[in-house]
């Protein structure tokens, strides 16, 4: 469903990053899930053509608010980042299939890097409404890229922050922080979403640990709504690999299935 929602809130949050918050008239939208998207006209102009997908970070239906953290870096985004509380903001969605928590769940890792960040902080409020526990490695360029710590600490979220900056985030340290978890916390889920690198590393974790695992994939999308195929990636289901739409099928996959190239 396409909205015109108003802008409460449009504030940079770090040299890179803005914060969005925007109110819809009414509750039609909702339910909306934790990993879905809005596609977003960024400009009341022609140029840029495209919306931009961004994924949602806070979900308030009683309020009818959704907020979202984006990176400012093209055409688009720049233009976003102008756009100004009071005016009315073109959104279309929420689309795509969200993350699941599984019934039994009772704790539950996310493993998170840049604008990723924003995806899983709203997995781990949902997760927090559901009395799961949730724990949580945030990697970053720099500290200053940790985004949403205090988010996480309202939560309940017990989070380990890791940066390019401090040496801190190297791969195979991180992968040494996941499985202290695994033990010490009895995780029986994980999520990640935001770099290849952590993703791969994940999907291994999760298969030597057998545990259910989900990832967000991050795309540039045209439509949003499947008709482009512009949003295409891999997955293995039933011994062979086949295409799907990031926009339609995911973003949210089981991360087994997830092919990387």
């Amino acid at each position: 469903m396409a909205v015109k929602a108003e802008i409460l809130s449009n504030q940079q949050v770090s040299r890179r990053y803005f914060h969005l918050k925007v109110k819809v008239p009414n509750k039609q939208l909702f339910p909306v899930q934790a990993g879905q998207f809005f596609h977003i006209k960024c400009s009341d102009d022609a140029k840029p053509l495209l919306r931009r997908p961004l994924s949602i970070f806070r979900i308030n239906e009683e309020e009818c608010t959704l907020e979202f953290l984006y990176l400012v870096k093209g055409v688009g985004t720049k233009a976003l980042a102008q756009r100004k509380p009071q005016e009315k903001l073109d959104i279309l969605g929420p689309l795509g299939k969200g993350f699941s928590l599984k019934e039994e769940s009772e704790n539950i890792l996310v493993v998170a890097r840049g604008v990723g960040i924003a995806t899983l902080s709203a997995l781990a409020f949902k997760a927090k409404s559901k009395n799961i526990s949730c724990f949580a490695i945030i990697s970053a360029r720099a500290k200053e890229d940790y985004l949403v710590e205090a988010e996480l600490k309202e939560a309940g979220v017990e989070a380990i922050f890791v940066n390019d900056e401090d040496g801190t985030s190297d791969p195979q340290r991180v992968k040494l922080l996941a499985e202290a978890l695994i033990k010490e916390k009895k995780i029986d889920g994980i999520y990640t979403c935001g770099s290849r690198r952590l993703s791969v590393l994940m999907k291994q974790v999760a298969c030597e640990h057998q545990l259910f695992a989900e990832i967000a994939l991050e795309e540039n999308m045209g439509c949003g709504i499947g008709s482009c195929y512009g949003c295409v990636c891999q997955i293995e289901e039933e011994e062979r690999i086949r295409p799907v739409r990031i926009c339609l099928e995911g973003p949210v996959f089981p991360l087994e299935k997830v092919v990387f190239a």
